[in-house]
């Protein structure tokens, strides 16, 4: 039943009721294939684990060599690509409806070229040696994270107030400054930190530990619970923020409340395992395509979604070769064509 069958109030009400229905097997699918795609990365790799076997070694039973394999190399592993994954692309949906672009993504305002910076300060200086030790590079990472925010913040700002065009463009403008400082620092630095700068820049999670996912997961969290309080009045602001402002949201404090939450999100991201791109750019594409632009659907298929994605990328990215490679060039080398094939295909049916 369409709209043009529409003919009495029984009619509306069973629409509603397709609706939900359509909804919830969407949104349950998408937890569904998540489920699969945790036990699924669990189990593979070079040494291959069953599904029971995997499922005893988390409550720490089974054979000795099983469980510290699952609980101490997989497990935190995993947990940091569910993480990642769900935090970029419900950072990625929100920039898309902010500002309105299908280009958004959670690095459109420069916040992951100053995160990828100030990891590529503290390798360079050999910050991790301090007192801070481990937490040093993920710490920097952090900070200019939020100083760049504050920075483009600072450029777009005017008597007039801050547009949203404005802060897209201080944010490419940033953000192209601070990857000519990588380049610059890459270009300088001495053969090993060279590498180790390289290897950041490209994303993975190879060196994932409890420890650093605990110091990370948190602003993660934090960024995607700020996501989730604002979804009605990102709803009304992807329609134009002045009927949203008409209708009674303060636009202002929705972007700002947005932006953080993005912070956070990438923030956290980045200082786990540096800079993974597409991700934010794909998943809430896809999804748009299933459900339509109702943020109380897109949210939670997001979060649940992008965890399987990264997941399922990262767990190619470590088996597919002989060698394991980072998980950046997986998303960028699958994602830019599927990004492309969106683009010349679907972006009127989605955007207009």
């Amino acid at each position: 039943m369409d709209g043009s069958e529409i003919r009495t109030y029984e009619d509306v009400k069973d629409l509603k009721r397709r609706n939900a229905r359509r909804s919830a097997i969407a949104v349950l699918g998408t937890v569904a294939i998540s489920i699969a795609a945790f036990f699924l990365c669990i189990c593979v790799g070079n040494y291959e684990v069953s599904v029971p076997d995997v499922i005893l070694a988390i409550f720490g039973q089974g054979d000795s060599s099983t469980v510290m394999i699952i609980r101490d190399v997989r497990l935190p592993r995993v947990m940091g690509a569910i993480c990642v994954g769900a935090a970029l692309s419900v950072a990625g949906l929100s920039m898309q409806s902010l500002f309105k672009n299908p280009m958004a993504s959670p690095s459109v305002l420069g916040i992951s070229s100053g995160a990828a910076f100030g990891a590529s300060i503290a390798i360079s200086f050999g910050l991790g040696a301090g007192i801070v030790g481990s937490f040093a590079t993920p710490l920097m990472a952090f900070a200019m994270c939020f100083a760049t925010l504050g920075l483009v913040y600072l450029i777009a700002r005017s008597k007039y107030g801050i547009s949203t065009v404005t802060l897209l463009l201080a944010g490419v403008a940033v953000g192209a400054f601070f990857n000519g400082l990588v380049s610059l620092l890459q270009y300088v630095a001495n053969d090993d930190v060279l590498s180790s700068i390289v290897y950041w820049t490209m994303g993975s999670f190879n060196k994932v530990t409890w420890s650093s996912f605990w110091r990370s997961v948190v602003p993660m969290v934090l960024g995607i619970i700020t996501q989730v309080l604002i979804y009605r009045e990102l709803n009304l602001i992807s329609a134009g923020e002045e009927q949203a402002a008409n209708l009674g949201v303060n636009v202002k404090r929705v972007r700002m409340m947005a932006i953080l939450g993005t912070a956070l999100c990438v923030g956290g991201a980045v200082s786990l395992a540096g800079t993974i791109g597409f991700v934010g750019l794909i998943v809430p594409h896809m999804f748009r395509m299933i459900v339509g632009p109702n943020h109380k659907l897109l949210i939670p298929m997001c979060i649940f979604g992008g965890a399987a994605f990264l997941m399922l990328m990262d767990t190619l990215a470590k088996t597919a070769f002989v060698m394991s490679f980072p998980v950046g060039i997986f998303t960028s080398l699958l994602g830019a064509p599927f990004f492309i094939y969106i683009l010349k295909t679907r972006k009127k049916e989605i955007w207009e």
